[in-house]
């Protein structure tokens, strides 16, 4: 049986709208990513740009960029008592790749370890929206708070940090934003906002402060910048698998095999049932 031209088309279009994407254009010897061509791309943006433009459709502005690719660096890496990182290095013992090691790790980039810079976001943008039907700043932060607090418990996302009784990384990056709402680069709302929840905290904690972290600052960042608060979490992702990379390449130079979350010469505490026998039946 014959196929018409027809039929043979609506087999190519058929195809061809399998996947839509207004990501990338390619054909033999072309490739463009939202319409730039990647020679024209290549030398020209940075890494940081090629995030935005990927994720947002457009390059942004030189100093938009920068303060994304700050955002980027300052989460790298936090060493092995990171749970992402010592199971990077943990796996790279197994004798797997470094893609099997790496995916290891960010696979464990969840809602406690790796989801707080998208939760903070969350919590920025719902002040503002309130703020935004007339309610002012501490009113507006106080409900935000309560509602995340009802939604993820009592530890505010973005604010505290079980090491540091300072995050030393967030005061830079908020100077950093400060620096660019002074020259109209971002508003400085989010960075308000910021501020306010770490007030209303100290305010409930009967003047202890608990500072912004990591996490805290560079939600504050994506939030000035326009990314939606899931992004954020994508964008930790990237920005900690170069930590994640060099631990595992680390590890694998130096050896080992099979080495597990704390040393063999140490055990675990049981607390399970005495020895026991097994019932004869």
């Amino acid at each position: 049986m014959s196929v018409t031209s027809n039929e043979a088309e609506q087999v190519r279009r058929g195809v061809k709208d399998w996947w839509r994407t207004s990501i990338i254009d390619m054909e033999p010897g072309s490739i463009r990513y939202r319409g730039y061509p990647i020679q024209d791309l290549i030398g020209n943006i940075s890494f940081a740009q090629m995030i935005w433009l990927m994720t947002r459709g457009e390059l942004p502005s030189d100093e938009q960029a920068r303060l994304l690719d700050a955002a980027l660096m300052a989460a790298v890496d936090h060493g092995p008592q990171a749970p992402s990182i010592a199971i990077a290095r943990m796996a790279a013992t197994c004798g797997v790749g470094l893609n099997s090691a790496m995916a290891s790790a960010v696979n464990v980039l969840g809602d406690v370890h790796g989801g707080a810079g998208e939760q903070a976001v969350e919590l920025y943008i719902d002040i503002a929206r309130q703020m935004d039907a007339g309610i002012e700043l501490v009113k507006a932060t106080q409900a935000g708070l309560d509602a995340a607090i009802d939604k993820y418990g009592k530890f505010v996302s973005g604010f505290g940090h079980r090491f540091h009784p300072i995050d030393p990384r967030a005061p830079r990056l908020l100077e950093l934003v400060d620096e660019a709402a002074s020259r109209g680069v971002v508003g400085g709302r989010f960075a308000t906002i910021g501020r306010a929840v770490e007030d209303e905290l100290a305010c409930r904690k009967a003047g202890k402060r608990i500072p912004m972290n990591i996490d805290g600052a560079t939600a504050v960042i994506y939030a000035e910048l326009g990314f939606p608060a899931p992004l954020a979490r994508g964008l930790f992702c990237l920005s900690r698998s170069v930590g994640i990379l060099s631990h595992a390449w680390e590890q694998t130079q130096q050896g080992g095999r099979n080495k597990g979350p704390i040393p063999r010469e140490y055990i675990w505490q049981y607390d399970g049932p005495e020895e026991r026998k097994v019932p004869i039946r």
